[in-house]
């Protein structure tokens, strides 16, 4: 079950604090409506609570600004439950239903990472070592990595983190493998992409960020694939041999490409094989005749 935009629906019942229904028979109620005072605020979410469970809602959504952040204690006290929160906001939220399981949906479980895989017309990687972080003083060689940005697709993400840290230009060309881990930060799983991105023309220059590494080269593909700290561990095993084939010609990976769903003109990256490529083209030309 998931919370739809506010404004989907039809408006809350009269009296209660504003809001409208989502496609999940529940409620997400107005930030901008809410009370002035805390006392105003706590009176109003009692009445309003049991007109909506005599309404029939299930989930109820709060979005509390942090110019009322004094106003979660009146909602937990109340019954609500914390979701998630951002710089401006928190989120909490109540399942008003007795009678069956709560069926909200939880906060975001995973966070993404993207790792580059940048070879240059001599067979050279493009590798970093960090000034901060896990292999901090290691003397490790890696490839550039990052987290992905809200809103951002892994291939902008990995174009970005390339740029940012080493000064080089590139272009998304294919995902070459995914890692799923379980335990990160604050109990978050962790969705890790490799892609590999192409040179785009022209002269390129190194430049590293030296706020986050110590260290940025070129390094052939062979003694990157030999650094003792990796070849020894089945993971990085896999993913180099991925990289490997791919720089050979042997293993093209997965293509992205920008489509829109039909639902709006929101447009969504599809990660797909070659083969289901050459099918879907096919399909289209039939389609076209």
């Amino acid at each position: 079950m998931a919370a739809q935009a506010a404004g989907a629906g039809p408006p809350a019942p009269q009296g209660t604090l504003p809001g409208h229904e989502d496609n999940y028979q529940g409620l997400i109620l107005d930030p901008e409506g809410l009370p002035d005072s805390p006392e105003e605020f706590s009176a109003a979410l009692g009445a309003s609570l049991e007109a909506w469970r005599q309404h029939g809602y299930r989930g109820i959504w709060l979005k509390v600004p942090r110019q009322r952040a004094h106003f979660v204690g009146h909602a937990v006290d109340a019954g609500f439950e914390f979701h998630h929160a951002e710089k401006d906001y928190v989120m909490l939220t109540q399942w008003l239903p007795t009678d069956c399981e709560n069926k909200l949906p939880p906060n975001a479980s995973h966070q993404v990472g993207v790792g580059a895989f940048v070879l240059n017309d001599r067979r050279e990687v493009l590798v970093v070592q960090e000034k901060s972080g896990p292999l901090r003083g290691k003397g490790v060689w890696k490839m550039p990595t990052g987290l992905v940005q809200q809103g951002e697709d892994i291939s902008e993400a990995a174009e970005r983190e390339v740029l940012e840290e080493t000064g080089v230009r590139a272009r998304f060309d294919a995902v070459l493998a995914m890692r799923q881990a379980h335990g990160f930060a604050f109990g978050k799983s962790d969705m890790f992409f490799v892609v590999a991105l192409k040179l785009e023309p022209g002269p390129q220059e190194l430049r590293m960020q030296e706020d986050e590494l110590v260290g940025v080269q070129w390094m052939p593909l062979e003694e990157y694939s030999a650094i003792p700290f990796t070849a020894t561990r089945p993971l990085f095993q896999k993913i180099h041999a991925a990289c490997r084939a791919y720089a050979d010609g042997t293993y093209r990976g997965l293509h992205g490409r920008k489509l829109e769903t039909g639902f709006s003109q929101r447009q969504d990256l599809l990660l797909f094989g070659e083969a289901a490529d050459r099918q879907g083209a096919d399909q289209q030309q039939s389609v076209l005749g």
